[in-house]
């Protein structure tokens, strides 16, 4: 745990009472705080007084007199669509308001970090698609090359659940936009950034918002370095607001199919191919294609971003390739399932949005694609270019009509359920193809999350190949 400093003594209120804000009130008793808490759940407050805490109505008159600050779970609203109601009072109160990850970074560090040779350093890795995946290849990378690292953030543990730094170890974090909106201190020392594209537009009223709240981790955050994805005209926006020109070795630029050889220092994948290029010069060139954890050309992206990283906290490049290697990926992130006769089932049930989907559906060449469930704004139509490599699609859910109408020439089969999608795609598939869940939507209307859709997935088709 890492106790929270600066408010011994102090009523800190604690809304919302997940994974995070349990980990935060814990974390608040530690270093000497009076915490108030409150989440709308019963079964919520059940938990937390099950832990000896007490439970405070926020809303009620005086609840909130004294208290020193509020910290909010991320995801409730504190602007966009409309503020709750507890943070809207706090604010017209003028009670600071701030997360768990703001938490942190005011606390990671202690005295004890004086006998240290190596002060502990922290990894922040944000964007839209593949955060998890690099996250966890960071971490991967860091126990092959014999770093003492921990994991958490949005993936693993609390960031106020983690053990006190040892002796140079690396924390690595990955943050969500409604982790790095609300944040009132962030210092990372390497910031990674993935791509963009569009998500929780409501919970940011846009695009603009969106990117403003990740760009918060860089401009905030003034990292000793920024690896920045530069596919995208905000990822090239944000590497030129960082750096000082071209040859500033700060911004390490990265890419999944072009060429960065023009910059101080760069990482990109070309036709299966990672190379790094520092001052004009390359200095390591990494195949990809062998990789089995790491396919296709999202992933590539992953694996520059996760390179960049550990490049800069000083690991060597044949360590990387090895941890390559022995990586073996995430569930429901282009998971190997299993394989029958020459079919391979792929889980992807995290793409839930258009361009998670474009990136597998790129992935494979001849694709047995089961989507569907919850659609979102404009369903599948972006998707047009991409669906030269689908045999068949298998649609389930509540969009799954409206989807098959937007698949133009692609045959479809409406199949409703996981479990009809699967038995039928088995049925059809042929030596050579992939069956893959890759679903453009969320999963809503018929799973509680996408990891319970992606375990729904696995279970039929391991029962499937017996």
């Amino acid at each position: 745990m890492i106790p929270v400093q600066g408010f011994a003594g102090q009523k800190v209120a604690v809304l919302g009472l997940g994974r995070s804000g349990l980990a935060t009130a814990r974390a608040l008793v530690a270093g000497g705080a009076e915490p108030l808490l409150w989440d709308d759940s019963a079964e919520a407050r059940g938990k937390a007084e099950a832990e000896g805490f007490t439970c405070t109505d926020l809303l009620r008159h005086g609840a909130m007199d004294g208290v020193a600050c509020l910290i909010t779970s991320p995801g409730i609203p504190h602007l966009y669509p409309s503020p709750n109601k507890v943070i809207a009072r706090a604010m017209a109160l003028g009670i600071p308001v701030d997360n768990d990850i703001g938490l942190f970074f005011r606390s990671f560090a202690t005295e004890v970090w004086g006998d240290f040779d190596t002060a502990p350093r922290v990894v922040c890795v944000t964007g839209s698609n593949g955060k998890s995946t690099t996250t966890a290849l960071i971490h991967h990378i860091l126990q092959v090359a014999g770093r003492p690292t921990q994991m958490a953030g949005n993936i693993g543990r609390g960031v106020l659940d983690i053990d006190p730094p040892q002796d140079g170890e690396v924390i690595v974090l990955e943050l969500s936009s409604y982790q790095t909106d609300l944040a009132r201190a962030l210092t990372p020392d390497v910031a990674v950034f993935t791509n963009l594209s569009p998500d929780h537009l409501d919970r940011h009223n846009g695009m603009g918002g969106y990117f403003a709240a990740k760009r918060r981790l860089f401009a905030e955050g003034g990292p000793d370095r920024a690896v920045i994805g530069m596919d995208e005209p905000e990822g090239q926006y944000l590497a030129n607001q960082m750096g000082e020109g071209p040859a500033d070795d700060r911004v390490i630029r990265i890419s999944s199919g072009s060429k960065l050889e023009g910059f101080g220092w760069s990482v990109f994948a070309r036709k299966g191919f990672l190379s790094e290029w520092r001052k004009g010069k390359q200095m390591a060139s990494l195949d990809l294609r062998t990789v089995a954890g790491l396919p296709g050309a999202h992933n590539h992206q992953n694996a520059c971003a996760a390179y960049a990283a550990c490049r800069a906290l000083g690991v060597a490049p044949k360590l990387i390739e090895q941890a390559f290697h022995a990586f073996a990926g995430l569930p429901h992130r282009s998971q190997l399932v299993g394989e029958r006769g020459g079919v391979r089932f792929i889980n992807d049930s995290k793409a839930t949005n258009v361009d998670a989907a474009a990136k597998a559906l790129q992935a494979f060449p001849k694709i047995r694609w089961i989507a569907g469930g919850m659609g979102k704004d404009g369903g599948i139509a972006a998707l047009g270019p991409h669906l030269g490599s689908v045999v068949k699609a298998y649609l389930i859910g509540h969009s799954a009509r409206d989807f098959a109408l937007q698949l133009g020439t692609v045959p479809a089969e409406i199949c409703e359920t996981m479990a009809q999608a699967v038995a039928q795609a088995a049925a059809e598939a042929e030596p050579g193809e992939v069956v893959l869940l890759a679903p453009a939507a969320a999963s809503f209307d018929q799973y509680p999350n996408f990891e319970k859709r992606g375990e729904d997935f696995t279970a039929r088709v391991k029962a499937l190949l017996g």
